[in-house]
């Protein structure tokens, strides 16, 4: 055993006995979701906090994710490498993001390096692909018999949109235009650098195009936890930015977002939806992820309070700023790690009305493990409207030692079915009814 695995497993024997310590003095709490989710005081974990997190295994010939009642699930694509995110192309094509987390060169911290260690046991970091594969099912049987390199040579692309004959990749560290015709297998043309974003901490940049295609709407997560190096660092982050595509204006639309990742748009209002990955360190359920609108303008509170205006003590305040947050809309349960995200209209699933779609990758920071699964939030009149529903679980095994997939991206497939980037499975399932 090297010295590195012989220290990475002395800080998680540190960490374990901090995690079953918390476990017998804060006793358990009800998951923080809905509307108006009663969220456990704030418990400082101080400088060991918990840190758990299944080893990755895959699954094996025939396993699927369970498929909640009335649907099925099978595998569109497997192989890949590391999927995190999928667009629809107009003619049936499929792209997904090969991307993956990349280890810091200098560690902070002792419990960075052994998040790292363990991240890289969970197949949550290593050396990322950086490419975006196309997918084709031309005979329209479920799964994709075609599979081509659409284009490499990419920064951690994640975001990816199709705006007339551009076509837009959220690289880690920019926003880049390729020219692109229909019905092509792969772009070769050099792209076109719009906008810069540092790389680093939080590094996915999910893209969304505006309904009337004038605008895209990119989300960049924080560079930390809770703003550590100073807010310097965190210049331009924790937001939603708008790239104007006519004259090349970028500004921030909203803020105070640690970690939005996927986004939506609610078609009755109009409104744009975002979920975002809350703080860690104070509990296993304090604070909830959460399910949101965003206000043009808006600011949700971090690094400063979270979930309305519930101050953050080890944070240097800016009263101000916490005076004019907004609580958000739909608590998604502690650290969740809820990144996918896409709107289900009534119907596309037998028995689910119109909602929105959430895939949430699971925990590596809490005592209990959470998320690992693919939910369904109802909406009505525009807002959530009750409680959750599984879509896919039995990503976790039950005793929590090892996961067989991770659930990301979510987006509805060219024949309305429902496909689910998993990036420990390397797989995109597709869910229908049980006739699809």
């Amino acid at each position: 055993m090297s010295f590195s695995d012989t220290f990475a497993r002395l800080v998680s024997l540190i960490g374990g006995t901090a995690l079953l310590t918390r476990r017998l003095t804060e006793g358990s709490h009800e998951p923080a979701w809905g509307s108006s989710p009663t969220i456990p005081a704030a418990r400082p974990q101080g400088s060991i906090p918990t840190l758990k997190m299944p080893t990755a295994k895959g699954w094996t010939e025939g396993q699927t994710p369970v498929a909640a009642a009335g649907l099925r699930v099978n595998a569109f694509a497997t192989g890949l490498d590391h999927p995190r995110w999928i667009e629809v192309l107009p003619n049936g094509d499929v792209l997904v993001a090969e991307s993956m987390t990349v280890a810091r060169a200098a560690m902070r911290s002792l419990f960075d390096y052994a998040m790292f260690s363990t991240m890289r046991r969970a197949d949550a970091v290593g050396v990322s692909a950086n490419r975006i594969m196309l997918l084709r099912d031309a005979d329209g049987d479920g799964v994709a018999e075609r599979r081509e390199v659409f284009l490499e040579g990419l920064n951690q692309p994640f975001g990816m949109a199709l705006v007339g004959d551009t076509f837009y990749v959220g690289n880690t560290d920019s926003l880049v235009a390729f020219p692109y015709t229909m019905g092509e297998t792969r772009i070769t043309a050099p792209g076109r650098k719009l906008a810069e974003f540092k790389p680093g901490g939080h590094w996915t940049r999910s893209l969304l195009p505006s309904p009337d295609r004038r605008k895209l709407y990119v989300g960049v997560g924080s560079s930390s936890n809770i703003a550590e190096d100073g807010m310097a660092a965190e210049e331009g982050r924790a937001a939603i930015h708008e790239f104007d595509l006519a004259n090349g204006e970028i500004r921030i639309f909203a803020g105070g977002l640690r970690n939005a990742v996927g986004m939506a748009w609610e078609p009755h209002t109009g409104a744009l939806w975002t979920v975002v990955n809350e703080r860690d360190g104070l509990g296993d359920e304090t604070p909830p992820d959460y399910l949101t609108s965003v206000r043009d303008g808006g600011f949700y509170g971090w690094p400063y309070c979270y979930w309305g205006q519930t101050v953050d003590d080890r944070v240097p305040q800016d009263p101000p700023a916490v005076a004019k947050a907004i609580t958000p809309d739909y608590a998604l349960g502690g650290h969740t790690a809820s990144l996918g995200l896409c709107w289900l209209p009534g119907g596309t699933l037998p028995g689910f009305p119109d909602g929105m779609v959430i895939g949430q990758h699971g925990s590596w920071n809490r005592s209990k493990l959470s998320g690992y699964k693919v939910v369904f939030v109802p909406f009505a009149d525009g807002r959530p409207a009750g409680p959750p529903r599984d879509v896919l679980s039995g990503f976790l095994a039950p005793d929590e030692r090892v996961s067989y997939g991770r659930p990301v991206g979510v987006t509805i497939g060219p024949d309305r079915s429902l496909l689910v980037a998993d990036d420990v499975g390397n797989v995109i399932w597709r869910v229908t009814g049980v006739r699809g």
